[in-house]
């Protein structure tokens, strides 16, 4: 009887051989093949099933995905020495991952060299600008100032400059500030396989010891820039309510010199009316208006003593 030993020794060896020389890359994975530690061929970024020499051969995996690093907060002095902590925060993904395994060896490494060049390019780039720069991102504040000033500029003139001198104009911004920490920190980490994606200032503050202090100016200056405003406002409501009231004078003249119109033009025809009766039956006109008299000299309920020979009775006479 044949000794199946060696078949089944054959067939443990074969799956060991070919369970070592087979590799899996994910999709968000990419690999370096190394050979008693030396890069061999080029770097494996195509996801699926692939072999390499059993072994002796190593596979060295990295990640394809967008990475995160966060900065250490840093006292940073700016250019109009104030002295602030800054927080950043970046986005970052190996896109060489031959030169990225020469170099840093692995994400720790990467995260080392992240530290120096972000940290050294963040505090070039804000000890270069004014705080301002720092914490304000457009003139937006200004614009909305100078054109709230502007609609009461008549009321109160000069209140343009007035309300907006006292703050500080956006010459760079935040966003710009962080393009130029990009741009740097993308010089320094591009040799050694990273690609910087993204650079945010994440939070920015004052050291404990002054930031009271800071607070309550900034208060103050908010306050008083407020106030200029209600009075250019209030300014600008003393002219609105002025003009309304000259157009409403306006208004009721006009009406008023339009009613007195209409009403001479009806009593002219009211007189037209009554001579064109008055001469055209004498005797009737005199009869009307007799009649009128009694109604308006006699009320209901009185009562008269009168002479027969009164004139006011001369109507009833002839009846």
């Amino acid at each position: 009887m044949t000794n199946p030993l060696p078949r089944v020794v054959a067939a443990l060896a074969a799956i060991v051989v070919l369970n070592d020389s087979a590799y899996i890359i994910a999709e968000w994975e990419q690999a370096v093949v190394t050979q008693f530690g030396r890069p061999v061929g080029s770097p494996v970024v195509d996801a699926g099933l692939h072999f390499k020499l059993p072994f002796i051969q190593r596979v060295r995996r990295f990640e394809k995905r967008i990475l995160n690093w966060d900065g250490y907060p840093n006292q940073i002095p700016t250019k109009d020495k104030k002295y602030i902590m800054v927080d950043t925060t970046a986005r970052w993904r190996v896109v060489d991952p031959l030169l990225f395994l020469q170099t840093v060896q692995n994400e720790a490494g990467a995260r080392m060299r992240l530290d120096g060049i972000l940290d050294a390019a963040t505090r070039d780039t804000i000890s270069s600008h004014n705080l301002v720069e720092a914490v304000r991102n457009s003139n937006k504040i200004l614009d909305d100032l100078k054109a709230a000033a502007k609609a009461g500029r008549d009321a109160a003139p000069g209140g343009e400059d007035e309300v907006v001198g006292e703050i500080d104009a956006v010459g760079v911004g935040r966003e710009s500030l962080s393009g130029m920490i990009i741009e740097r920190g993308k010089a320094g980490l591009k040799e050694f396989g990273i690609e910087l994606i993204d650079v945010q200032l994440r939070h920015i503050s004052y050291e404990t010891s002054v930031e009271a202090k800071v607070y309550e100016r900034m208060i103050s200056e908010r306050q008083r820039i407020a106030q200029k405003i209600r009075s250019v406002g209030l300014g600008e409501r003393s002219k609105i309510q002025g003009k309304i009231s000259k157009d409403l004078q306006k208004i009721e003249s006009e009406a008023y010199r339009e009613a007195q119109n209409i009403q001479g033009q009806a009593d002219a025809k009211a007189i037209r009316i009554y001579a064109q009766a008055m001469n055209a039956d004498p005797s009737f006109y005199e009869f009307v208006r007799t009649l009128e008299a009694y109604k308006k000299g006699i009320p209901s309920g009185t009562k008269l003593i009168l002479s027969t020979d009164n004139r006011f009775l001369d109507l009833m006479r002839k009846r």
